[in-house]
């Protein structure tokens, strides 16, 4: 009986647990895509009548590509290559099938069958192409008759654009897409040693292992699960021995400088109060940047990770003699790109962060983005001896 019912959950959808800001993000973007797509469509094409919709030249499978694209961006089903190299190739596939086949029936079950294995033979696995080839087979006269072209257009021309709004929508709306590859496990200071947190917790190899017993497609990529994984093991910790937050350990006098501050003067605060970096503020308090010793030195030329456009100018100025003018302010060699961590953020989260990524002072900001303090590698140090002592008192 309990086996019974046990299989008859497994029909009940699980809870939902994505944010009502986040559907309606997906919902916006779906109708943005979709819209823009068609609209693009039509204009670049004119006139020109095309195979199932003569005034909309739109495929119905780029609905489906859409809630991939917009609902689960992250998704290795969801990338560029997945969407217009999955659904141009399957429509080529069908193509030749149906031309190859005169037989529905077979045609069409051949075509999504080879389709899947072409996709996994190319990498670019993407659900709704699977449809894209059915529709070539079973579109009637008017595909049959525009052959091989209609895996250009409409359906190629279809995939580029929704992709295209893709990446402009997903970036505006703090999605990062393409959703590069980042793992927490590379070592930063590129020598053979582990990450110090894979010394003790799972490492790149585990991980490798363990989905390739899996043996299935995962609708997550790799580095995702990765992260994920990391994030457990910070709340299980935080469990076990308790939430100590950012905001009780960081150092509160920070020192910090403005966008506008003078390169001297800046100089002159890293030295005086022995630090790797400083935090750069705009006037309301909000974490702008970051800038550091390498900053000076890569601005110096003392260091040897000048771009070659960077050489080339310095070679053209020596040999001419024309210098030209060094950044006089912060802002000029400033790191814009800032990690931050907020007040009641557990101390766990910072680990990964210090110890796989190299960070040696992450800003704090409180619930209105506002700059609250820094907390340093020392900080984080010192808590995680404090916490270990008092689990042995």
């Amino acid at each position: 009986m309990d086996h019974a019912l046990n299989w008859l959950r497994a029909f009940v959808p699980q809870r939902n647990t994505v944010p009502r800001h986040e559907r309606m993000r997906s919902v916006a973007g779906a109708l943005i895509g979709l819209l823009l797509t068609a609209g693009l469509s039509m204009h670049l094409l004119g006139t020109a009548t095309l195979p199932l919709a003569p005034q909309l030249p739109l495929i119905a499978p780029m609905g489906a590509s859409a809630v991939l694209l917009f609902c689960v961006p992250a998704s290795p089903l969801a990338q560029p290559w997945s969407v217009i190299g999955g659904n141009t190739i399957s429509a080529l596939v069908g193509i030749a099938c149906a031309k190859a086949i005169g037989n529905p029936l077979l045609a069409a079950p051949l075509a999504g069958s080879l389709a899947i294995l072409v996709m996994f033979l190319l990498r670019c696995l993407h659900p709704p192409s699977g449809a894209v080839a059915l529709t070539t087979v079973l579109g009637g006269p008017a595909v049959h008759a525009a052959g091989f072209g209609f895996a250009f257009v409409p359906v190629c021309l279809n995939s580029a654009l929704i992709v295209l709004v893709a990446l402009v929508f997903n970036n505006l709306t703090g999605r990062r897409y393409p959703h590069t590859q980042q793992s927490m496990l590379n070592n930063v200071h590129a020598t053979r040693d582990p990450v110090p947190t894979a010394r003790i917790g799972f490492t790149k190899e585990d991980l490798d292992a363990a989905l390739a017993r899996y043996g299935q497609v995962l609708d997550i990529s790799r580095d995702d699960l990765e992260e994920i994984l990391l994030e457990t093991e910070a709340q299980a910790y935080g469990r076990r021995f308790g939430v100590v937050t950012c905001g009780a350990i960081m150092s509160k006098d920070a020192v910090t400088v403005r966008p506008g501050m003078p390169l001297p003067d800046a100089w002159t605060l890293l030295r005086r109060h022995a630090l790797h970096a400083l935090p750069v503020l705009d006037k309301a308090g909000h974490v702008v940047g970051v800038v550091g010793q390498n900053d000076f030195l890569h601005h110096l030329g003392l260091d040897d990770y000048q771009t070659l456009g960077e050489r080339l100018r310095g070679v053209v100025g020596h040999l001419f003699s024309m210098r030209g003018e060094r950044p006089a302010k912060v802002v000029e060699i400033m790191h814009r790109q800032v990690q931050t961590v907020a007040v009641d953020d557990p101390i766990a989260e910072l680990v990964p962060l210090m110890s796989n990524r190299g960070l040696h002072h992450i800003p704090v900001v409180d619930a209105r983005g506002i700059f609250a303090g820094v907390v340093s590698q020392s900080d984080l140090l010192a808590a995680l001896f404090e916490g270990k002592l008092m689990d042995t008192a």
